[in-house]
């Protein structure tokens, strides 16, 4: 490595997209997607970037690392001249999952449709055959985004030839630097390394800074700028952003039902809600839990095929349920593998092989989940670092959120462990992690007694029922109706994330809280919570933007003319009427 060049980038200078030199064509398709002046970090990166520097970028989530880099490689491959046939991709984007690689595909084929130039970019996944990434890479295409696995099996089946990447290969971005090595790709970008050219520009974009960075940096660039962002600097009280309060509340693991439905159901935390798990099985038992109360949830984990994966998410997103329940698989690596060593010695029948888990999915990183305000940990990750990432979801793009941790006996030693990181004073106090004041004991014993009822009822039978019942629900929805969805988007709709798994109805009596449970303390905090959401705007049902939304609106104007028609009028008559016009049409 030969010397670096460091730069601290300064958030209070204002510069706009033409000065940094980039296409009038992608100036014109970000001022399409109202996008109007660069991020700090985009301001840096983007000169240096064009000028073929090597480039270390570290900023938070949501500073907008991507654009940073899809601008300048764009206007590169707009400017560039294709007088010589290339025989591999001109640029190579390295994601650690994907989902990832999904999300930086979808903004590059956008600025590429917005700005009308014929451009072909691809996206490889581990789940397609060796002709199939043949096929895909014949051309070839000028970007290929895809997990550093994917080129490894492009390479060692000659779909890709190391010579022809030698030749072709001019820019090498690897996004999500800080995961790449942790996921297990080490091997595969160790056997890329020695086909990349020095000529070829590297960028590295990460979160944090690691000694998995700087082992990437060793590897493979040279003489890089480092771009560091004030927020991601070496002090204490920048690891999590200012605008996200984090709170913690100490409880038994038995007692964790109890208080996430007191959070939930007396509308103590604000909307929507990404609560964490450490397993599959927990976050089912969460969901058939929530279902007895009335609370509408989904779950997320990397056992669901990939394109209901996508789906929940974008539902998710567009706001059709305000509960999602993720499970953080890299927190259950570890026991999950002695679980394996110990089933080794035991038969299982075919009925109760566990399902592949996919290997390139992580939740915690490299899914672009939306308007996110309160992050729940039900279970702590084993890590301090894996908190960081899960608190991450939340405070996007400078928004304001919100964190609540329950922390058990068990986990007071990773929850000591978190507190340091994030910064202690004298006494052992931490400055920016506090008990979450809202929560009263009174209210969390009013519901103590309905909670513990419900929760004996959810047996592990049922949760193992319920996990295999969704999941062939969701493999059945991803293979038989692919084709059809890709002709009907809309009808996308009718496919609900957040419908009951239970066999039991839930009772009645459990969706409201009674007045008299509640005591005034509790009632309180929760018109401050109300109040709150107001000020920022979110008093209507997210629901209603969904799909219900758009059907409403599309609906029959004489549906309107007739429901103000006399009294009088007879039972069949305008209705009848209405009908046969709804016939006709």
């Amino acid at each position: 490595m030969n010397r670096e060049g460091r730069v601290e980038i300064e958030e209070d200078e204002e510069q706009t997209f033409e000065e940094l030199g980039l296409d009038p064509r992608l100036i014109r398709a970000l001022t399409k997607k109202t996008i109007d002046k660069p991020t700090p970090i985009q301001r840096v990166a983007i000169p240096l970037i064009l000028e073929g520097k090597d480039v270390v970028a570290r900023a938070k989530t949501g500073s907008g690392k991507t654009f940073a880099y899809l601008l300048p490689l764009l206007h590169k491959l707009f400017t560039q001249s294709s007088s010589t046939k290339n025989l591999a991709p001109t640029a190579l984007i390295l994601v650690p999952t994907r989902e990832l690689c999904q999300q930086v595909c979808s903004e590059a084929n956008s600025l590429i449709e917005l700005c009308r130039v014929q451009l072909r970019l691809v996206q490889l996944t581990s789940s397609m055959s060796v002709s199939e990434l043949r096929t895909t890479l014949a051309g070839p295409p000028e970007i290929v985004i895809s997990t550093p696995a994917c080129i490894q099996t492009c390479l060692s089946n000659g779909v890709i030839q190391g010579k022809a990447v030698q030749d072709s290969l001019s820019i090498l971005i690897l996004d999500e630097a800080d995961l790449l090595l942790s996921y297990g790709y080490e091997d595969d970008l160790k056997a890329l390394t020695s086909h990349v050219p020095r000529r070829c520009q590297c960028l590295l974009m990460s979160a944090t800074s690691s000694s998995d960075v700087e082992k990437l940096k060793k590897l493979i660039l040279h003489n890089p700028y480092i771009l560091t962002l004030p927020e991601v600097g070496e002090t204490k009280d920048d690891i999590i952003p200012k605008n996200v309060q984090q709170f913690y509340i100490s409880c038994a693991a038995r007692d964790k039902l109890v208080h996430v439905l007191a959070l939930l159901k007396l509308e103590l935390v604000q909307k929507k809600v990404l609560i964490f798990t450490n397993s599959i099985d927990t976050s089912f038992r969460l969901k058939l839990f929530f279902e007895q109360f009335g609370i509408k949830s989904a779950v997320l984990n990397a056992e669901l095929p990939q394109s209901s994966r996508l789906h929940i998410l974008e539902e998710f997103n567009a706001g059709l349920f305000d509960y999602l329940i993720a499970t953080d698989e890299s927190q259950s690596e570890g026991k999950e593998k002695v679980d394996d060593q110990n089933g080794s010695e035991r038969k299982k029948s075919k009925k109760h092989r566990k399902h592949k888990l996919d290997a390139e999915f992580g939740v915690v990183r490299g899914i672009d989940f939306k308007n996110v305000h309160t992050v729940i940990n039900y279970e702590m990750p084993q890590t301090a670092a894996g908190y960081v990432h899960r608190i991450g979801r939340t405070g996007r793009a400078y928004n304001t959120g919100a964190s609540v941790s329950l922390v058990s006996d068990e986990e007071t030693e990773i929850f000591e462990e978190i507190k340091s990181l994030l910064g202690e004073n004298e006494d052992k106090v931490s400055q920016f992690i506090a008990p979450f004041p809202l929560l009263s004991k009174n209210a969390v014993e009013s519901l103590r007694y309905r909670a513990e009822d419900v929760g004996r009822s959810i047996t592990k039978i049922a949760v193992r029922e319920s996990r295999a019942q969704d999941l062939r629900n969701e493999i059945l929805n991803s293979q038989k109706l692919k084709a059809h969805f890709q002709d009907n988007p809309k009808d996308l709709d009718l496919l609900k994330h957040d419908k009951m798994l239970s066999k039991k109805a839930p009772a009645a009596h459990l969706r409201d809280v009674p007045d008299y449970l509640l005591d005034p303390t509790t009632q309180e905090a929760s018109k401050i919570v109300k109040l709150a959401r107001a000020a920022m705007g979110n008093t209507n049902p997210s629901r209603g933007k969904g799909s219900k939304g758009r059907f409403k609106r599309s609906r029959d104007p004489l549906k309107t003319f007739s429901a103000e028609a006399p009294k009088r009028a007879g039972k069949g008559g305008m209705k009848r009427k209405v009908k046969d016009t709804d016939n006709g049409h």
